[in-house]
């Protein structure tokens, strides 16, 4: 597999203080397996959806260095030079939390914020090239900046990496869609108004396909997760906003369940 465009969606990981219970809470929502954990880079445990690599867990690193708050999903957005992402993401008021950091032959990383504080990662691929299978059941399938500061967001994100944009006319939300040539790579929302709790930061909220949205809530509250939004019928899917034991949310969506015509966009 040759290595993803600059900017685009290649990985998703997410740290949990209890490793087993994300296992089989994510076993049973989105049908994971996974495979034995890397103790040399700090037992990085791998998921698969169908034999394919899907995403990662990992447990927080020793003493508590680098643990957040609560558990979240980091996605990464490919570079061909982590370094020189890393400098215009300082250049343009960002924040290099970690990094560059090279990992063995995998591949090299950046942890990073914008500057509204959202946090995401930059991934420069080794021998780790990224999603071994995307838009399909178990899955990753979409992204979207989910932010209160949204003119922040629009004069960083296409500065760090080459992304044009369009916006959804019509409708009464603020809706980009950052893109890497004509193909859209990442969504942006503004939060206004009560759309996230008080209580809740900005972040990107990453979509993994399932194959019956109602059917995977069923087993993600029987598993003690949390609906935030949702379900709800898309011209893209029926999709829910929700999130796991842990505190990290997602978002999940059945691309085979469309209703409505797609919104026009319009460059901006």
């Amino acid at each position: 597999m040759a290595a993803l465009p600059e900017g685009t969606p290649c990985w998703a990981d997410a740290m949990f203080t209890d490793l087993e219970g994300a296992k089989a809470f994510y076993g049973d929502v989105l049908g994971w397996t996974f495979g034995e954990s890397s103790s040399e880079y700090g037992d990085y445990t791998q998921a698969y959806s169908d034999g394919k690599a899907v995403a990662a867990i990992v447990p927080p690193m020793p003493g508590g260095e680098g643990t957040p708050a609560r558990s979240a999903w980091c996605l990464y957005l490919a570079s061909p030079d982590a370094g020189a992402t890393a400098a215009r993401i300082r250049a343009h008021g960002g924040e290099v939390v970690m990094g560059p950091m090279r990992i063995g032959d995998f591949g090299t990383m950046v942890i990073a914020k914008d500057p509204a504080g959202v946090v995401f990662g930059v991934w420069q691929a080794g021998r780790h090239e990224g999603f071994e299978r995307q838009g399909e059941p178990g899955a990753y399938s979409w992204a979207e900046l989910v932010t209160r500061e949204p003119a922040k967001a629009d004069a960083f994100f296409p500065a760090v990496f080459p992304y044009g944009a369009k916006k959804m006319a019509g409708g009464d939300f603020d809706y980009r869609m950052y893109q890497v040539g004509e193909r859209a790579v990442l969504g942006r929302m503004a939060a206004e108004g009560d759309f996230l709790p008080p209580e809740a930061p900005s972040y990107i909220s990453v979509y993994f396909a399932v194959e019956d949205t109602d059917a995977a809530i069923g087993r993600l509250t029987a598993r003690g997760g949390t609906v935030y939004f949702g379900p709800m019928d898309s011209p893209f899917g029926r999709f829910a906003a929700v999130g796991d034991p842990q505190g990290a949310a997602f978002g999940l969506i059945d691309l085979g369940r469309t209703a409505g015509e797609p919104p026009r966009t319009e460059d901006v």
